[in-house]
């Protein structure tokens, strides 16, 4: 099954959050921005929702994103989840 064979419940375009999570260190958040923007240009950064763990250890970022295509989010999902900073992707 190609990539454009696969089965999505999804009707695109659509707003679809994605969750990540990694050490909270300085510039974690600009690294996802980042990666975030190269994946989707329109994104916007102001939408990003960031939440801290209860001992301040590891920061969630949630980005809400207008997903054009299964493909695109798929290859958002693979660079996010090998990127050495991040913990999870949700």
């Amino acid at each position: 099954m190609t990539q454009e064979e696969r089965v999505t419940l999804l009707e695109f375009p659509c707003e679809f959050p994605i969750k990540i999570m990694g050490a909270r260190v300085d510039d974690f958040a600009q690294v996802i921005l980042d990666v975030v923007l190269t994946h989707a240009p329109d994104f916007d950064a102001g939408a990003m929702e960031m939440r801290p763990s209860a001992q301040g250890n590891y920061l969630a970022i949630t980005c809400t994103l207008t997903a054009t295509s299964q493909a695109q989010l798929d290859a958002l999902y693979r660079e996010l989840s090998s990127h050495p900073m991040v913990k999870v992707v949700l």
